[in-house]
């Protein structure tokens, strides 16, 4: 059995990787602590080489390889993040390497793991899949494989940015820390709880998928299917032995976040902080968004945006669910005259009140039976709800037919 990772495990790491990663800044965001009522500071680990905080622990695992195993090459199953971080630091230490992917992974981290000069291979419609393949390749090849959170090196490496986060906001008093694998929250709860036992380590994960929290109920690591989930790198099927073991120590408490909260967080992310982030990497936001820790009113807390690497497509459709779930973005039903002038008329109207028009459509055959009205179809950006609901009125003041269809609830508070 591992023996118990240490925080001088992670003293090492850090020495071993310095040269290698990027000391991420962790700012306090002026905005956000406004909004949410905390003094919210942002690790931002989407600024490593790769977008990902997955580099630490993969920079100390390929420097812990001796000689043979460099020669030989190193192989690993991802869906993303942890292949990146392997493409770009085995060609930096020129060690070959092999990543496995299963064939519905993101477009772009498959392209950018081929653009960086790694054998990139895609197999299976699961992780699973992809990692089975993988270590049947490790056995054929002699190849080294470097697992994506249970491994030790990888967990310590991680844990270098829960020293970062220590000696950058010295006066934490929590940290909100996205759970799949469980590599990050182990490493950087040990880290943490080290140096100051008083600092909250809280999980967060996806409501579809609550690996952890399920995990910790039996006192294992469970397995479950993979359900598809904005928090895709979060979405691993099964932790590992060794990082749940090392997080279910240190590890407060755990909460989990639906897609709506996600999408929202992704979204407040953009637009206050001006930053890309994934959906795995958004979650600790989602998670004061949510309402779910009124707890934290007052307290210091940090939140690692732990990836930045989103499709640019899923970006578009994580903006607009966002914006729908913020009720800025909604489908309006209004009946008006199907004669001359009867669309203009209400067009204006809508611009008379700042709303804005992203999509208008007809119908005609299932409007209804009155012949001389038709059925418009609208998707508006307004302010807010309050907005809307002014416009709502105003049109029906004047004599339309004008329901509001929002499609999704908002997040309690925010």
């Amino acid at each position: 059995m591992d023996q118990p990772i240490t925080i001088k495990d992670i003293l090492d790491a850090q020495q071993t990787i310095e040269q290698q990663i990027v000391c991420t800044p962790c700012p306090r965001s002026y905005l956000l602590s406004e909004w949410l009522g905390c003094d919210v500071y942002c690790k931002l680990e989407y600024l490593q080489h790769t977008g990902s905080f997955k580099e630490r622990g993969v920079a100390n695992a390929l420097k812990h390889l001796n000689a043979t195993q460099r020669q030989h090459g190193v192989i690993a199953a991802s869906a993303g993040n942890h292949a990146l971080a392997l493409a770009y630091h085995s060609q930096r230490l020129n060690i070959p390497a092999t990543v496995v992917m299963p064939i519905h992974a993101p477009l772009i981290k498959v392209d950018s793991c081929r653009r960086l000069g790694v054998r990139v291979l895609q197999h299976g419609t699961t992780f699973a899949e992809a990692a089975s393949h993988a270590r049947q390749l490790c056995e054929e090849d002699r190849l080294s494989y470097i697992h994506g959170f249970d491994n030790r090196h990888v967990i310590t490496g991680q844990g270098t940015l829960g020293l970062e986060v220590i000696q950058q906001v010295p006066h934490v008093d929590a940290v909100i820390v996205p759970v799949g694998g469980g590599g990050l929250i182990a490493g950087l709860a040990t880290a943490i709880k080290a140096t100051n036992p008083n600092v909250q380590i809280i999980g967060v994960e996806p409501m579809s998928m609550p690996l952890f929290s399920n995990s910790l109920a039996m006192n294992e690591p469970v397995t479950m299917p993979i359900v598809p989930t904005l928090a895709d790198g979060l979405a691993v099927g099964r932790m590992g032995d060794l990082s749940f073991a090392t997080a279910s120590k240190w590890v407060d408490r755990v909460i989990s976040v639906d897609e709506s909260e996600l999408a929202l967080a992704v979204l407040r992310l953009l637009e206050l902080e001006k930053a890309v982030v994934e959906g795995a990497g958004a979650s600790s936001l989602a998670a004061l968004l949510g309402g779910k820790l009124p707890d934290l009113k007052g307290k210091t807390v940090v939140l690692p945006l732990c990836g930045g690497n989103i499709d640019p497509l899923v970006l578009r459709r994580v903006i607009e669910f966002g914006m729908s779930v913020d009720h800025r973005l909604c489908r309006v039903n209004v009946t008006i005259s199907d004669r001359p002038g009867g669309l203009a008329t209400l067009t204006r109207k809508l611009a008379d009140s700042g709303v804005s028009i992203q999509d208008i459509r007809h119908e005609r055959i299932f409007g209804g039976p009155d012949v001389n009205t038709v059925l418009v179809q609208l998707i508006l950006e307004v302010r807010n709800s309050e907005h809307l609901q002014k416009v709502i009125h105003t049109l029906q003041n004047m004599g339309y037919n004008a329901q509001i269809q929002y499609g999704i609830d908002k997040p309690q508070g925010h």
